[in-house]
């Protein structure tokens, strides 16, 4: 695995490329595992998403799997690349969100909107790193099952390339699974049809400065007594908070809901 790889070096990849690769990062044991428990998630999202009929389009996502015991919050607790994330945003950060997906075989019409070519970040932030993409390769990506595009160097491009453009110019994010990919938020990419018989599972997540928004309130969602840790209490959001209240805003610095250092 190349965590060997100098902040350095890592750093002008991400200015020059908007992504890196870092080869087998995630332990197999950790892998076969999440190949058990992310279908258990998906089912759980699945009864969401037809609940409310957003079933279409949506086959084998599941969004926000934070909590649960299993292997995916074992994930996090393993902080991978830590060092590289807090390098690419200067200091702290935290999750913005946590997915995982599934590229079903013939995915041809399975998810579509994941394969037209876009970017993470709505708000284009040019120098300013506001948002970071990570792709774990549960799988095995190769071509034939539809290992992500990525087109080099389009996070330092305002407006939308064509999508001529876009396919000459994209490369594909192949790897062996429990490869990590780190990505501008602003690059151009897409998932791919899954021509083979196989599934192809990842999980997605995204990392922002403190002070962005996240997609869910995950201390909320999770409770003030869940994280015990204080570096996955920062991950969180836990120390990002906005108060709700003057009892909240008048408290010690130990005890604000916005703690320093977040930026």
């Amino acid at each position: 695995m190349n965590t060997k790889l100098s902040i350095a070096d890592f750093q002008y990849q991400m200015e020059v490329s908007g992504y890196v690769i870092f080869e087998q990062v995630v332990p197999t044991h950790l892998l076969e595992q999440a190949r058990i428990d992310i279908p258990k998630r998906q089912e759980i999202c699945r009864l969401w998403q037809q609940k409310n009929g957003l079933e279409a389009g949506m086959e084998g996502a599941a969004h926000h799997i934070v909590g649960g015991g299993d292997s995916l919050e074992a994930f996090l607790y393993g902080f991978y690349l830590d060092e590289y994330i807090r390098a690419y945003f200067g200091g702290e950060y935290i999750l913005n969100s946590y997915g995982a997906l599934n590229n079903l075989p013939y995915s041809s019409d399975a998810y579509k909107h994941g394969q037209r070519f876009h970017r993470d970040v709505r708000t284009y932030s040019k120098d300013f790193r506001l948002m970071l993409n990570m792709l774990v390769m549960v799988d095995d990506f190769t071509v034939k099952n539809g290992a992500t595009k990525v087109v080099p160097g389009s996070h330092r491009v305002q407006q939308r390339p064509d999508d001529a453009y876009l396919e000459a110019h994209a490369v594909r994010a192949t790897g062996w699974a429990g490869s990590v990919v780190l990505f501008d938020s602003n690059l151009w990419h897409s998932a791919a049809p899954n021509t083979t018989r196989q599934s192809r599972m990842a999980l997605t997540l995204t990392f922002t400065r403190p002070f962005f928004k996240q997609q869910m309130d995950y201390p909320r969602m999770l409770g003030e007594d869940y994280p015990k840790n204080e570096q996955m209490r920062q991950l969180l959001g836990y120390n990002a908070r906005v108060p709700n209240g003057y009892d909240e805003w008048y408290q010690t610095p130990e005890k604000r809901m916005y703690k320093p250092g977040q930026g």
